[in-house]
């Protein structure tokens, strides 16, 4: 038995502790004082390794953006994971587009997904962070800012089946998405919008295209149209072409002419040919060369950018100087100049994309500088004239569905004569659905804007003629020899 005198008296386990405990404070102190920080960390974090359960799971993470740009995981795991919601799901977020015959049904915030591929599972979450705003304060001054959303999926797995998940699963998720994207292609029109997450700066906004031209109701010359669907049909297959010779794949058109000779309408029908979606940029929205950076990486793939009426959208300063007037003499800050807008068509940063087009549409061409219009930049000048007899019929078979009619003949001869635009045709044939009513409208139209055309032409001959006169009498003198008589 262990008597009463073997145990330790409080006294002297007291000391004990007390002598323990200044040890450890002695030993804290000479640690942190002759040891290096960054070692410190690195001794700690070993030493729980140690005594830390080591878990089985792998988790990757999958963000929104890849810095600027889109990532294409993410939009395709976003596609993919919508076909695999279990029926025992809590909440879901429903929407329908005017174009969509289904619902789309797609997960919120923290929702889990189970999906099971080569016999193992991988548990899918999504994670959406709210923008928040934060404050700096400096001396007198306080500055708000803007932290951004952030949304991101997070994919869990057995860490055995990495290889796996790397190399298999997730290129069949990019797939799959491809194929179900195709599947329900809406096209999309795309337009700025003020975001005050990305501190105050443009970003893209969408809503569907629901314009209905096609090549087929186009009022466009049959060898024309021919000419502009080949050009396309040859850019999208040369992919491997563009790679080769070293050019990024891309193709520019400018679309020049008068105000309604359908510039838009060939847009849209050249994106609903293409199923490409369409991003409308206003550059008078921009105040720096580094937006039209940041929205040509906001682009996708398959697009067509659209920079409608160049010509006056915004006074771009020539690519040497930095400033431009004010009119009154006075010098302003120029912040988006030409040079930066030709960079952004065919420098370094328009390669970050493939199968884009750009379209420049303008009314007067002559206006434009020259760098803007060589091959490389713009490599089909497009020019969109006045309706012809072949326009007029197509829009008479679109609008009023005839193909022939009694005041056809009398109608051709005057488009033949008369600069009439396709609106101001349509326009006229808009207006009742009686075929002789509405030809008959665009018949006075006609023979307005033909007697117009002809007083105008009389004002300009008789300012003219004084100067044809003169012009002829010193031809005549000219011709007359030095014995005074008429040459021939």
């Amino acid at each position: 038995m262990i008597s009463l005198k073997d145990m330790s008296s409080p006294s002297s386990m007291f000391a004990a502790y007390a002598s323990m405990s200044a040890s450890i404070v002695l030993f804290k102190t000479m640690f942190n004082q002759l040891v290096p920080h960054p070692v410190q960390r690195y001794i700690l974090s070993t030493i729980r390794c140690f005594f830390k359960p080591r878990s089985s799971l792998l988790t990757f993470i999958i963000e929104e953006k890849n810095g600027m740009a889109p990532n294409l995981i993410y939009d395709a795991s976003e596609i993919y994971l919508c076909t695999k919601i279990s029926p025992d799901a809590e909440r879901l977020k429903i929407s329908q587009s005017p174009k969509e015959k289904n619902l789309t049904v797609k997960f919120v915030e923290s929702e889990k997904i189970i999906d099971t591929f080569e016999g193992f599972e991988l548990h899918w979450r999504f994670v959406h962070e709210e923008s928040q705003a934060s404050r700096q304060t400096d001396g007198d001054n306080t500055n708000h800012s803007w932290k951004p959303d952030k949304r991101f999926f997070e994919l869990s797995f057995q860490k055995k089946h990495k290889s796996t998940v790397l190399d298999a699963y997730l290129p069949f998720v990019l797939n799959k998405a491809k194929k179900i994207k195709e599947e329900k292609k809406v096209v999309k029109l795309h337009t700025l919008a003020y975001s005050p997450s990305y501190s105050g700066s443009c970003i893209w906004d969408s809503l569907d295209l629901q314009h209905p031209s096609t090549f087929d109701t186009l009022a466009l010359d049959p060898d024309l149209k021919k000419a502009i669907i080949a050009d396309l049909d040859r850019f999208v297959e040369r992919k491997e072409f563009y790679r080769r010779v070293g050019k990024a794949w891309k193709r520019g058109y400018l679309l020049y002419g008068p105000p309604g000779t359908g510039k838009s309408s060939l847009i849209a029908a050249m994106a609903n040919y293409l199923r490409f979606d369409v991003y409308d940029l206003q550059l008078g929205n921009l105040r720096h060369d580094s937006d039209l950076r940041k929205l040509l990486l906001g682009t996708a793939n398959k697009s067509i950018l659209v920079i409608e009426d160049v010509d006056c959208t915004v006074d771009l300063p020539d690519r040497q100087t930095k400033s431009s007037g004010d009119g009154n003499g006075r010098k302003r800050d120029v912040q988006l100049t030409l040079s930066g807008l030709l960079n952004f068509i065919d420098g370094l940063w328009s390669s970050c994309g493939d199968e884009r087009i750009i379209i420049f549409t303008t009314n007067h061409k002559e206006k434009l500088d020259p760098a803007l219009l060589r091959p490389g930049r713009m490599d089909m000048h497009i020019h969109m004239s006045f309706c012809t007899t072949h326009g007029f019929k197509l829009l008479a078979s679109n609008y009023l569905g005839i193909h022939s009619h009694w005041l056809f003949g009398q109608i051709e001869d005057l488009i033949l004569t008369t600069e009439v635009t396709p609106a101001e045709v349509a326009e006229e044939l808009m207006k009742s659905n009686d075929a002789d009513v509405s030809l008959e409208g665009l018949l006075k139209l006609l023979k307005r804007k033909r007697i117009e055309s002809q007083e105008t032409k009389g004002e300009s001959d008789e300012i003219e003629i004084p100067e044809a006169k003169r012009l002829k009498t010193e031809e005549t003198e000219n011709k007359i020899n030095a014995n005074g008589k008429l040459l021939e």
